[in-house]
């Protein structure tokens, strides 16, 4: 009688290839161990580039670091590590959109972190301007940036964003009010931000900006708000 198990050996190993394929995951990847993710994530944080590109095809650079929850290009951005964001953005196994597990994505870090030219090579890149919940425009606005937010404004980031309600349902205006960056609130105000909206306790960002100690803020926006410009 002829064996058939060559043959399902094969079949088993073409389904388990479909599958990780399916799920993003390179066949080498799959057999990464502890110490190359160890390695690679401490290359990243190091601009060790020369390390990363060794590993890149052993490692999965989506996935999130183990120690501090962040995958490859979160971290890289963060970081500053900006030989590896070039390594990484040049994979095309890399993912710009991967988030962190606080939801975290490598364009909302660039914009907090005052990273234009990183924004722009994310956008170039593909990297989703809008999401649902918390979007790049509120980390601009709560870090005063206000050339990222025109970046971000020009390639149509929405203005009026709402983050989740649980966080707050604040809008990149609030969070430059609750900051205390007036040029970015009287920015986003001459862009169209909407200084009427509240957020889930029921406030405006004059109001917010009130209550955070920004009066002068508060007073700003109350103005520009009556006066309709």
């Amino acid at each position: 009688m002829t064996s058939h198990r060559p043959l399902r050996r094969t079949v088993l190993r073409s389904f388990v290839l479909a599958v990780a394929l399916a799920a993003g995951i390179h066949p080498a990847q799959a057999a990464q161990t502890p110490a190359q993710t160890a390695d690679f994530f401490r290359a990243v944080q190091m601009d060790d580039a020369g390390t990363v590109r060794a590993l890149l095809g052993k490692v999965d650079p989506n996935q999130v670091n183990p120690v501090g929850g962040e995958p490859a290009l979160v971290l890289a951005v963060r970081e500053g590590a900006m030989q590896v964001f070039d390594a990484l953005l040049r994979y095309p196994g890399t993912n710009v959109d991967a988030p962190a597990m606080n939801g975290n994505t490598a364009l909302m870090m660039a914009a907090y972190k005052h990273d234009k030219p990183a924004a722009e090579a994310l956008i170039a890149k593909g990297a989703a301007v809008n999401r649902p919940g918390w979007t790049p425009l509120h980390y601009a606005a709560a870090s005063g940036d206000d050339d990222i937010a025109r970046l971000l404004l020009a390639h149509g980031a929405r203005i009026d964003a709402a983050s989740p309600p649980a966080s707050g349902a604040y809008t990149p205006l609030m969070m430059a009010a609750r900051e205390g960056h007036q040029d970015s609130a009287l920015f986003l105000l001459g862009q169209g931000a909407d200084p009427r909206l509240k957020n889930s306790e029921g406030l405006t960002a004059a109001e917010i900006a009130r209550r955070a100690d920004h009066g002068a803020i508060a007073k700003a926006l109350e103005q520009r708000a009556k006066s309709g410009r």
